[in-house]
């Protein structure tokens, strides 16, 4: 008989009755040993370094980032303003600087009859309060009044706007006083044929 040896990080005991077809005995694990017993053998045993995983290798993480600079410190005493502080911060801004352009123009108003040659026109900068939109022409958008979804169809006897025909089936059963409140909801006087 011959005997094959397989070098590995296990302990392999030869059990009895055990032999190969071609007559070489083989070696198998102890019975009860698991994952556990085998991971501490490996941890016991002096091992080879791990090889680092390609996402690793490929990894940025410990470069250097010349895009940042070394020598930022975060102020602490810097705090963020909520919407309010900032709008009513820049309304002052705008208010004193109608102030003082009022002051100037007041300034450089006739003397002796003469009248200044160089007036400036008071300018109305847009600001982010200030600005008043145009209407918009395109047509106004209809949204069904059960689903809020598109509602591109109108119930002649109700005048609830529905999707599709299954929401026009639970519009006809709903009673008067239902289809009343679904069109005051949407800000519509109800009138319900």
């Amino acid at each position: 008989m011959r005997l094959l040896v397989l070098y590995t990080t296990r302990i392999f005991t030869r059990r009895s009755g055990t032999a190969g077809p071609d007559g070489t005995i083989v070696l198998m694990p102890p019975k009860g040993s698991g994952k556990k017993k085998a991971a501490a053998a490996a941890e016991s045993e002096p091992s080879t370094p791990p090889v680092p995983t390609l996402a690793e290798q490929l990894s940025y993480v410990h470069q250097a980032r010349p895009f940042k600079n070394p020598h930022y410190s975060k102020n602490v005493n810097r705090r963020t303003k909520n919407l309010k502080t900032v709008l009513t911060q820049e309304r002052e801004r705008e208010r004193l600087e109608r102030e003082r352009r009022r002051q100037e123009k007041d300034e450089k108003m006739e003397v002796d009859g003469e009248t200044p040659t160089d007036t400036i026109p008071e300018e109305d900068l847009p600001t982010y309060s200030s600005i008043e939109a145009p209407p918009s022409v395109l047509p106004q958008r209809k949204y069904c009044d059960i689903t809020g979804l598109e509602g591109p169809y109108t119930d002649p006897a109700t005048g609830l706007r529905y999707h599709d025909k299954s929401i026009y089936d639970i519009i006809k059963s709903l009673s008067a006083s239902a289809a009343k409140d679904y069109l005051s909801a949407r800000g519509v006087n109800p009138i319900v044929k």
